[in-house]
This record gives structure tokens, C-alpha cells and sequence, in this order.
């Protein structure tokens, strides 16, 4: 289910994100946070690709990359920035002072519809691209798994994993670029508008409640 590239993304972003939340605190909550980053990331991952799946498709995770500064196709990078990497680091220079708070959206994924599949299931006619609805929803599976996930960790008493779940559903929702909030906002506005409200009400409670 997971090519070498995709482990080799996740285990780098898990291990950036976990040191950058739990800079200068001891060895024991720097492991909690790796395990619960880890968890964090392959469930939201797992869940995508199983939609992914069901829509007749299948996905592949990749670093957060900026290739354009602007709009204009003059305007691009010689080389793709590698947002997902050092934006993180950049938010964790500015935030300091907000515990365990950091950019958390480093990982994209791309689509690729299974058009033998989708002609299998539907008829040789039938429309077999990936369409920005289903794009939308694979990535909204994501989103809604670790706004789930928050919920728990909260239940059961797992403050900083529910946190982090929140933090990383909150980051991964702005529209812009490739990151998950983009393909929901363009696949539906409803959507993301509602996924939106409950990630910034989490967000609020996850800083002032939790």
C-alpha cells in the first residue's frame, strides 16, 4: 500500500513535526509525540487511500512542494521549495512562545483515477477521470478521521494527541496550494466551509479548553 518514497516522506515529516512540537522538553514527551504524530499521519493517510480506493482511484503522498511564487508562469521557482519541510520550521521560529504549536501541513497526495476500473463498474461510457468532487472527498476523509481521532484523545484523557490531531486537521484546511483544504474548497464549498467551522471551533477549544 505504501511505496518506499511515501515511508520515507512520512517517517522525516513524523520525525521533524515531533521534534519541532516538543523543542527543549525531555526525551519521554518528545517519544509520546513521535508515536502520536506517527499514528496521526498514517491513519489520515490509510483512511484517503481507502476512499481513494472505493472512488475508484488510488493516491501517493509526496512532500508539500511550492514550484510558483505567483500567478504569472513566469513567476516559478528554478527548483520546487520544499514548503513541507521548512515551513514548518519557519512557523516554530515565530510561534515559540505557543506550546506544541507548529505548521503541521507537510504531506500532499496526487490522484490517479483506475479507468479499467471505473469502466468495469459503471459502463464503458461512463465519465472514468477522477473528478475535483471526489478529490475533495478523498481529502475530506482524511480531515474528518483526525477531527475523530481529537475527539477520542480527549475522551479518554490524551490531551497532547488530542491536540495534535486538531493542530494537523487546522493546518491541512487552508486553501492554498496542493494541501488537503485546496482539493475540498475546489471539490465543494459546502464542504469545506463546514469542515472549516468545526476544524476552527476545535482549534478554539484545543488553545483555550484542552
Amino acid at each position: 500500500m505504501f511505496n518506499k518514497k511515501e515511508i520515507a516522506y512520512i517517517t522525516i515529516v513524523t520525525i521533524l513535526l515531533a521534534f519541532l512540537t516538543n523543542l527543549l522538553k525531555d526525551q519521554e514527551i518528545f517519544l509520546i509525540s513521535l508515536l502520536s504524530i506517527f499514528i496521526i499521519i498514517m491513519v489520515n493517510i490509510l483512511v484517503k487511500k481507502i476512499t481513494a480506493y472505493y472512488l475508484d482511484s488510488k493516491i501517493e503522498i509526496n512532500l508539500w512542494e511550492l514550484k510558483r511564487y505567483g500567478f504569472s508562469p513566469k513567476k516559478a521557482f528554478k527548483n520546487a521549495f520544499p514548503a513541507g519541510a521548512f515551513i514548518p520550521v519557519i512557523s516554530k521560529l515565530i510561534l515559540f512562545p505557543f506550546n506544541n504549536f507548529v505548521w503541521m501541513a507537510s504531506l500532499v497526495f496526487e490522484v490517479k483515477a483506475k479507468i479499467y476500473k471505473a469502466a468495469k463498474r459503471h459502463g464503458t461510457l461512463t465519465f472514468s477521470e477522477i473528478t475535483e468532487y471526489q478529490i475533495g472527498l478523498i481529502a475530506a476523509s482524511g480531515i474528518c478521521v483526525n477531527l475523530l481521532l481529537a475527539i477520542a484523545g480527549y475522551l479518554v484523557g490524551f490531551e497532547l494527541f488530542s491536540k495534535l490531531n486538531i493542530y494537523y486537521a487546522f493546518f491541512n484546511m487552508f486553501p492554498i496550494s496542493d494541501l488537503d483544504g485546496n482539493k475540498i474548497f475546489f471539490g465543494n464549498l459546502t464542504m469545506w466551509a463546514f469542515l472549516a467551522t468545526i476544524t476552527l471551533i476545535g482549534m478554539l477549544a484545543a488553545m483555550f479548553v484542552i
